[in-house]
């Protein structure tokens, strides 16, 4: 928790995927986005509308809350104990379920997308890492004079945001590097590739570049939740989807080890000394 200083549509060109339409679709439309963005947003998902609006209910009333009382509190909003009173802990420990499945629904499509087996890319989340941040931005006088979160790639394999019409989520475009706005669209959640699924696909798509403002009129309420291999699993490219002709473009590393490194990371300083995909290009 942090307080910071099937039919595709377009939302402002940013890619919009309807997962209830037909497999064949949803893997084309998945596979054109993460080749040209790096990310794209998803409607009819399956995560129950109600099971949503009832944890957002209980991330404002944590950050309604003074500063001593939110200490006292969990962080992990999938862990066991994310709060320790009434409704939330419940309501948070089935949002984090419903993410896992949805992420896992997720991998399926973007695994079939690289012409793998449905369930290629499973077995390197059998005893996942993944987290969920709860995230509140207050307005900020002069926005103009600072950013909400420096840019930035996600670590792991995707991550699934839940953002609110405050807006302020922008996308590096991949094939030509400009910066888009994310527009809010309601009841869907933005996807994001990380450094692990480039590795993974060996660069067919990139981790999507991003970044988040601040403005002057609204607080903005975030929810990220990052899809993280196991502690042991050894990252490299997928066997399947090297040869010759398109060799390995990473070398092998521990997930763990790259992710103990990169968590320690500072937005404001982004070439402090922590492991980079950059360090393990072939």
């Amino acid at each position: 928790m942090a307080d910071c200083f099937a039919v595709s549509t377009q939302a402002n060109d940013f890619p919009v995927i309807d997962l209830s339409g037909s497999v064949a679709a949803v893997v084309a439309e998945i596979a054109d986005a993460c080749e040209k963005w790096g990310a794209f947003q998803v409607v009819n998902h399956g995560v129950p509308l109600e099971l949503h609006a009832k944890f957002e209910l209980a991330m404002k009333k944590f950050f309604a809350q003074p500063t001593e009382e939110k200490r006292k509190l969990r962080k992990d909003i999938g862990g066991v104990k994310p709060y320790d009173y009434g409704y939330e802990e419940e309501a948070c420990v089935q949002y984090g379920q419903e993410m896992e499945k949805l992420s896992f629904k997720l991998m399926e499509f973007i695994s079939l997308s690289l012409g793998l087996p449905r369930q290629r890319l499973n077995g390197f989340f059998k005893d996942h890492t993944s987290m969920g941040r709860l995230i509140h931005c207050p307005p900020c006088p002069t926005p103009q004079l600072v950013l909400g979160t420096h840019e930035h790639t996600d670590v792991g394999a995707l991550t699934i945001l839940s953002q609110d019409s405050a807006g302020g989520l922008e996308a590096k475009r991949t094939f030509d590097g400009k910066w888009i706005p994310v527009k809010f669209v309601p009841e869907a959640y933005v996807i994001n590739i990380g450094d692990m699924l480039e590795v993974w696909s060996n660069k067919k798509y990139t981790s999507v570049v991003h970044r988040a403002k601040v403005n002057s009129e609204s607080e903005r309420f975030s929810i990220p939740f990052f899809f993280n291999p196991s502690y042991y699993v050894v990252m490299e490219p997928i066997e399947e989807l090297t040869n010759e002709q398109n060799p390995a473009k990473y070398r092998a590393f521990n997930w763990g080890k790259y992710y103990g490194s990169r968590k320690y990371g500072n937005f404001k300083n982004p070439e402090i000394d922590v492991l980079r995909l950059k360090h393990f290009k072939v």
